[in-house]
């Protein structure tokens, strides 16, 4: 049974360019993880500053194994000199977690 994790972040509206760009230098940093299913990258449209990361994963070992090792990297950040750690995009971040326990696709 495959689960979801999606990671909340609260984006100040000034930082969400900075989130987006770090996000897509990333592209292909965990679409190669054992495990890993899916991947989204959700921008609020109105009434929050919250931004949603979708991953979806064969098992929670897998999802664990992967922020013990390969996580970190895909999460270095850019735009920092060598040595030092960029400042964060988000001031904030919740991760929920969810079994699939039904899905559907289109027909055809």
């Amino acid at each position: 049974m495959s689960i979801v994790k999606i990671n909340v972040l609260k984006v100040p509206s000034e930082q969400r360019e900075v989130l987006e760009q770090r996000f897509a230098a990333r592209a292909g940093s965990v679409e190669n993880s054992d495990g890993f299913e899916w991947f989204e990258l959700l921008r609020p449209v109105e009434g929050t500053d919250e931004y949603l990361v979708y991953t979806r994963w064969r098992s929670e070992e897998d999802f664990e194994k992967w922020m013990a090792t390969s996580m970190r990297g895909a999460h270095g950040g850019g735009g920092a000199a060598e040595g030092e750690r960029p400042k964060p995009a988000a001031t904030g971040s919740t991760l929920w977690s969810f079994e699939v326990v039904q899905q559907a696709g289109p027909k055809g």
